[in-house]
């Protein structure tokens, strides 16, 4: 068979291989029974969705209309670098590094950080949408992870709070 569209082939293969390892790894939990379900029963059930969804797309590549065939083309390391350093600045600047001696700059700060960071993955965004959108994630993030879950981690630079 002939691979009709090379992105969707490869994205569904993508696709069954982190289904696949969450399933896995989803097993050393319990797995319990859907009326009761254990810490391992949701990242099972969506690890084999994950992994028949990327099946089902893989497939589908050899059936693709693309007139082109749909090529991969080359790897774009601008935005691949800016989106993994700004989610490694948040986990960083949300617990800080103890280690080191970094504090905790908080949800707020690191959320602002990472709006910031990861707009250099694409072309140029206003300043001022940079902005808006951070504050909209940090008030929104707040209210859902701290107030309605109340969750307990940092929301505010360990420098201000204590």
């Amino acid at each position: 068979m002939l691979i009709k569209s090379e992105k969707d082939f490869y994205s569904g293969l993508m696709f069954a291989i982190v289904g696949i390892a969450f399933a896995v790894g989803a097993t050393e939990y319990t797995i319990g029974q859907a009326s009761r379900m254990g810490p391992g029963y949701f990242p099972l059930i969506l690890g084999v969705l994950l992994a028949i969804l990327g099946a089902i797309i893989s497939l589908q590549s050899f059936a693709s209309k693309a007139p082109d065939g749909d090529k991969i083309g080359k790897w774009a390391w601008r935005p691949l670098f800016f989106v993994l350093s700004a989610n490694l600045i948040f986990g960083v600047m949300l617990g800080g590094l103890p280690s080191i001696g970094f504090p905790s700059f908080g949800l707020i700060v690191a959320i602002y950080a990472l709006v910031f960071v990861s707009c250099w993955a694409g072309p140029k965004v206003p300043f001022k949408e940079q902005i808006i959108v951070a504050t909209l994630l940090a008030v929104g993030s707040y209210f859902a992870f701290i107030k309605m879950l109340n969750l307990q981690f940092p929301v505010w630079p360990a420098f201000l709070v204590n």
